[in-house]
C-alpha cells in the first residue's frame, strides 16, 4: 500500500520513514480514521470541511491523514486548513502559513486576540480552558460559514474523549463526553472528530516522525494542576497497570445500556412492569471490533 513513488505523493506526506514500524503506524491511522468516518456518517461527497490546525501534534496528524485519504480517493470532500492565531505572546505566527504554503495546502490564517480577553476575564490561578475554547469555537464557526464549509473538523483523539468523559464524571456529575459528530447550537454546522478511534501516542509518534513544526500552547499549557492533567495521570496509571485499559473503556462508550443506569429520562423505569424485560440487546454486535483498531 505504501510502495508508491514518493514523488507522486502530496508534499505533506513526503519524507516518511521507510521502516516497517512506521508503515504499520500509518496504515493503522488511516484504518482507524476511515472507521470513524464511516461509523458516524461524517462524509457527504462534495462537502467542504474546515480542518482546524492549532500547530499541535494531533491537528498535524489529522490534516495529514485526511490529506492522504483524499489523495487516495477515499475522502470525496474539499479540505481547507485553518489556523486561529489567538495572540499568545511568543506564538511563531509565520511558521504555519509558511509551512502550509510550502506544502501546497489550501489554508486560511485568522488573527483574533482572544488571549488578552482570557487573561482579562479569568482571575490568576483559575483555569483558562473553558473561556478560551468558547472564544475559539465561536471564531471557527464564523470562519466556516464565511468559507462555505459544512463542517468544522477537530483533532481530538480517543484519549481526549476518555479524559473528557471522566472529567464530566468526577467534576460535572454527568455521563457525557466529546461526541465524534455533533451539530452546533445554531444547527447550521457539523463538528467532526475523525481521530475518535486514534490513540494519542500514535498521533505523537506520527507527527514527530514526519518532522512537522509542532507548536506548544502557551496559554493552557502554562497551567499546572488542571483537572484534565489530573485525569490523564489517573488514566496513565490504569494503563500502566493494565495495558489496553483505555481501549476497553472507549469500547464501553460505544456500548451504552440505559436500562442499567439510573436516568429516568432515557429509560422508562416507572413504566417497567412484570412480564417485561429491562435488558436491552447487546449493542457490541453492531460496533467495530476496537481491538482490531489498536
Amino acid at each position: 500500500m505504501f510502495d508508491e513513488d514518493e514523488a507522486a505523493l502530496p508534499p505533506l506526506l513526503t519524507g516518511a520513514p521507510s521502516t516497517t514500524e512506521f508503515k504499520k503506524l500509518r496504515k493503522r491511522l488511516l484504518r482507524e480514521t476511515r472507521e470513524a468516518l464511516e461509523t458516524y456518517g461524517m462524509v457527504t461527497p462534495g462537502a467542504r470541511w474546515l480542518v482546524c490546525l492549532s500547530g499541535g501534534k494531533d491537528s498535524f496528524t489529522l490534516l495529514a491523514v485526511l490529506t492522504e485519504l483524499k489523495w487516495r480517493g477515499l475522502l470525496p470532500v474539499e479540505l481547507l486548513a485553518c489556523n486561529l492565531d489567538q495572540g499568545q505572546p511568543g506564538f511563531p505566527a509565520t511558521v504555519l502559513p509558511e509551512f502550509l504554503t510550502r506544502m501546497g495546502i489550501e489554508h486560511r490564517i485568522e488573527y483574533q486576540d482572544t488571549y488578552s480577553v482570557v487573561k482579562e476575564k479569568i482571575p490568576e490561578g483559575q483555569t483558562y480552558c473553558s473561556l478560551c475554547s468558547r472564544l475559539r469555537r465561536g471564531n471557527l464557526y464564523r470562519i466556516a460559514r464565511e468559507e462555505g464549509c459544512s463542517a468544522v473538523v477537530l483533532g481530538h483523539h480517543r484519549d481526549d474523549i476518555l479524559e473528557t468523559f471522566f472529567m464530566n464524571l468526577f467534576h460535572g456529575g454527568r455521563l457525557a463526553t466529546m461526541p465524534p459528530k455533533l451539530v452546533n447550537e445554531e444547527g447550521d454546522l457539523f463538528v467532526y472528530r475523525p481521530l475518535a478511534f486514534v490513540a494519542e501516542a500514535d498521533c505523537d509518534r506520527y507527527a514527530k516522525a514526519m518532522h512537522y513544526p509542532i507548536i506548544p500552547c502557551n496559554l493552557c499549557g502554562s497551567q499546572d494542576g488542571l483537572q484534565r492533567v489530573q485525569v490523564k495521570q489517573i488514566l496513565d496509571g490504569w494503563e500502566a497497570r493494565s495495558p489496553g485499559r483505555r481501549q476497553v473503556m472507549f469500547r464501553a462508550l460505544m456500548n451504552v445500556r440505559p436500562s442499567h443506569l439510573a436516568d429516568p429520562r432515557v429509560f422508562d423505569f416507572a413504566g417497567l412492569g412484570l412480564g417485561q424485560t429491562s435488558i436491552v440487546s447487546d449493542l457490541s454486535e453492531n460496533i467495530p471490533n476496537l481491538h482490531d483498531l489498536s
